[in-house]
């Protein structure tokens, strides 16, 4: 059994480039299931159903939970309150990792925790699973921590300082970006559209809407 972890980031990114139909057509030669965490669904649908300009993507996304191509963690004999928890720790973790003027900033929200959380725990079930999750803070968490330091000063204009404490906890985790899921759909022919600039336009699609993808890694999908 293997899992795909899905953020709200992700999703969203699928969403609002049309792409969401891609998951579909992936989950029909998947040996596994396409998760989500009911507090990724707090932010996806039960928010933004309720706000007219967010409407249609959250109803797009819930279409998907009624065609069981993503499912609620339920379905593996998990949990929400065994979620929370593990998710609470996480955060607690996360967000006492870098410090500004030797006050500790939030750097993760709940929902990616969340994922991070029922990654772990349905590990120990013996499921592989990789998390789909655009943002760049929380995969840094995971792959490069030391870069921490550097990407937060950036964004808060202010000198960061990463404490030591706590990182292995994130180091076990693996990720995936909607633009490498398009890269995946473009490959095994899934994708509606064709033509010579085809899987171009969607790596593209994916990076301006909020996939942390560079143009030198664009450049790299489109030679492979």
């Amino acid at each position: 059994m293997k899992a795909i972890i899905f953020d709200s980031g992700a999703l969203i990114t699928l969403s609002m480039n049309g792409l969401l139909y891609v998951l579909e057509e992936l989950k029909r030669n998947f040996p596994g299931k396409f998760l989500i965490t009911h507090s990724v669904k707090r932010e996806v649908i039960d928010r933004p159903i309720n706000v007219p300009r967010f409407e249609l993507g959250a109803l797009r996304v819930q279409n998907l939970i009624d065609l069981g191509v993503l499912e609620l963690p339920e379905s593996l004999g998990v949990s929400h309150e065994e979620i929370q928890k593990e998710t609470q720790k996480l955060m607690t973790a996360a967000n006492d990792l870098i410090r500004i003027d030797g006050k500790p900033i939030d750097i993760v929200s709940e929902g990616e925790m969340s994922c991070l959380a029922l990654s772990a725990i349905i590990s120990k079930k013996n499921i592989d699973s990789i998390i789909a999750i655009d943002e760049r803070t929380t995969r840094i968490l995971a792959e490069k921590p030391e870069s921490l330091e550097q990407l937060i000063s950036k964004k808060m204009h202010k000198r960061a300082e990463l404490k030591s404490q706590n990182i292995s906890l994130f180091s076990k985790f693996r990720f995936i970006r909607s633009s490498e899921l398009v890269y995946v759909a473009f490959k095994k022919g899934v994708l509606n559209i064709s033509g010579p600039k085809t899987l171009e336009a969607v790596l593209y699609a994916t990076k301006f809407t909020g996939s942390s993808i560079s143009f030198d890694e664009i450049k790299a999908l489109k030679k492979l």
